[in-house]
C-alpha cells in the first residue's frame, strides 16, 4: 500500500463513505486541527515527565483518533465506522484527573503566563491549538450534527492541558509568572 493516492491532487479529498470535498472545507478544518492537536500532545508525550502524565497523554491520543474518525464520517453516506460509546466516562475520567491535580497546585488569584521550559510551553501551545479545534468543531456544528461529547470532550481537554502545564511547572520546580495587568 502506498502512502500516496494522487486523488486530492486536485484540490478534494475523501471523507469515510466516499464523499469528495474541499480541501479547506470545515470538516477538514475540524478534524485537520484535532490531528495537530494529536501531534502536539505527541510531542509533549515525548519529554521527561511523569508517567502517569504519559499514561493520560496516550489515552487522550487514542480519543482524538475516535474523534477524528468522527469529524472525517459523512454519516449521510454511512453510519460511523467508529462508535464512541464511552464519551461521559472519558470526560468524566479527565475531570477526575484535573481535580487530583490541582489538589496538588497552589490556588491561583491570577493568569500566568504561558511559559517556563520546553514542556510547559508544549502544553500551552497544545492547549491554544485544542481551543481552536473546539471553534472549528463548533463551527461545523452549525453545518451538521456533531455529537454532543465530541464538544464537551475537547473543552474539557483544553482545561486538562493547562492544569497539566501546572503541574508540570510544580514537577519540574518552575515559578509560575502571574500576568500583571
Amino acid at each position: 500500500m502506498r502512502v500516496y493516492t494522487r486523488t486530492g491532487d486536485d484540490g478534494t479529498t475523501g471523507l469515510i463513505g466516499g464523499t469528495r470535498v474541499e480541501k479547506y472545507d470545515l470538516r477538514l478544518e475540524a478534524y485537520g486541527t484535532v490531528d495537530e492537536l494529536n501531534s502536539w500532545i505527541g510531542l509533549i508525550r515525548s519529554q521527561d515527565i511523569d508517567s502517569q502524565d504519559i499514561s493520560d497523554l496516550i489515552d487522550i491520543q487514542n480519543i482524538l483518533f475516535i474523534i477524528g474518525a468522527i469529524l472525517a464520517t459523512d454519516t449521510s453516506k454511512v453510519e460511523p465506522a467508529i462508535n464512541w460509546e464511552n464519551s461521559s466516562e472519558n470526560i468524566a475520567v479527565l475531570e477526575r484527573r484535573m481535580d487530583q491535580i490541582l489538589d496538588s497546585l497552589p490556588t491561583l488569584t491570577n493568569f500566568i503566563l504561558p511559559g517556563g521550559n520546553n514542556v510547559v510551553s508544549y502544553c500551552h501551545i497544545a492547549r491554544t491549538v485544542c481551543r481552536r479545534a473546539e471553534r472549528r468543531t463548533y463551527q461545523l456544528s452549525s453545518v451538521i450534527k456533531i455529537q454532543e461529547d465530541v464538544l464537551k470532550y475537547l473543552n474539557r481537554l483544553s482545561d486538562f492541558l493547562y492544569v497539566l502545564s501546572r503541574k508540570i511547572s510544580q514537577d519540574t520546580g518552575l515559578k509560575e509568572i502571574p500576568w500583571k495587568p
